[in-house]
């Protein structure tokens, strides 16, 4: 007589693979809610999604730089200003075309950045924190006091973003243009971020010295990355201004730059997703709530920022990994 035999326990790979579906579900279902948005919601709460889109596309720049490869940056406001002003400029003198507009972004950013970053990425800590501080404030200074591009009163007059040759001044549908970039510049992020370079990157931020007795030429990979994520926020300019119409020396000043760091550490540095639940965040209490509270934005973001953390060390993006890490110990 043959015994029945127990199923064998589920593995790692199982666990794995339930994460990886339960993760997938989430996703499809935050990008459904949000292409979902311009259908259910008024006029000014798609605008104010819409800079929260590409605010977010500025944040994950930063992050690019802090959280994955080690590299506090308070200058990545400087090429999302390069990026606004050339989106803006092209528009104004070149095309109305949205992708034009995104690519001469991009090309510019990542131009600013390998102008401006050999030199940063060979320090380390506060000196590259400061570095970048003074790259910022260099590259707004050029911009308050160029005539060429409106110097202090900044550039307006720039049309209407079109597509396929029809323009598309609908709130709605500009939404949905700067979703779709959104989106396809945090996969491709995701994907640097999960590549071999990305575990360079993270290996450099471990484990520097080990990392060059490897072989490996951190300055060298830094550079890389500090190039790619001008880039990106080259987009998150062109996207902006796409909303706004409208740039000026304020959209690369220091509160820009802070700002996006401040939502890289209430997010969650090197989650990616975190931090652009905390851009989120960040543009609704300084833009929204600040009217409920006399105007003091800044001193409830100040809060937040206390709150997140003694609260939330490690910032909103691993609170639930935590949970459920002590909920299977």
């Amino acid at each position: 007589m043959q015994t029945a035999q127990a199923a064998p326990p589920a593995g790692p790979g199982s666990a794995g693979t339930h994460r990886t579906r339960r993760t997938a579900v989430i996703a499809v279902a935050v990008v459904a809610l949000l292409a979902a948005a311009p259908l259910v919601l008024g006029v000014y709460q798609v605008t104010t999604m819409t800079r929260m889109l590409a605010f977010a596309v500025l944040v994950l720049s930063v992050d690019l730089l802090t959280g994955v490869t080690g590299l506090p940056t308070l200058g990545q406001a400087a090429y999302f200003g390069v990026g606004a002003y050339t989106a803006a400029l092209v528009g104004i003198h070149v095309t109305a075309d949205a992708v034009v507009q995104v690519v001469a972004a991009l090309a510019a950013g990542s131009a600013a950045a390998a102008v401006t970053g050999w030199v940063a990425v060979r320090a380390r800590g506060i000196v590259f924190l400061m570095l970048t501080l003074a790259i910022g404030e260099s590259v707004h200074q050029v911009a308050d006091t160029w005539s060429a591009v409106g110097a202090g009163n900044g550039l307006a007059g720039m049309p209407p973003i079109s597509l396929f040759g029809a323009p598309i001044p609908v709130a709605g549908i500009v939404y949905w243009w700067i979703l779709a970039v959104a989106l396809a510049v945090f996969a491709a992020v995701s994907l640097v971020a999960r590549s071999p370079y990305g575990r360079t990157l993270r290996g450099i931020r471990d484990n520097e010295p080990r990392m060059r007795a490897l072989g490996y030429r951190p300055a060298l990979a830094g550079y890389g990355v500090f190039c790619l994520a001008g880039g990106v926020a080259g987009v998150g300019g062109a996207l902006w201004v796409a909303q706004t119409r409208f740039v000026s020396p304020g959209d690369l000043g220091f509160e820009v730059a802070a700002l996006a760091l401040l939502s890289v550490v209430i997010g969650g540095s090197g989650s990616l997703w975190g931090p652009c639940l905390g851009a989120a965040l960040v543009l609704l209490v300084r833009d929204n709530l600040s009217a409920y509270v006399g105007g003091h934005g800044p001193l409830l973001l100040g809060v937040l920022f206390i709150a997140v953390v003694f609260v939330m060390p490690r910032g909103l993006a691993r609170v639930s990994f935590r949970r459920g890490k002590e909920g299977r110990t």
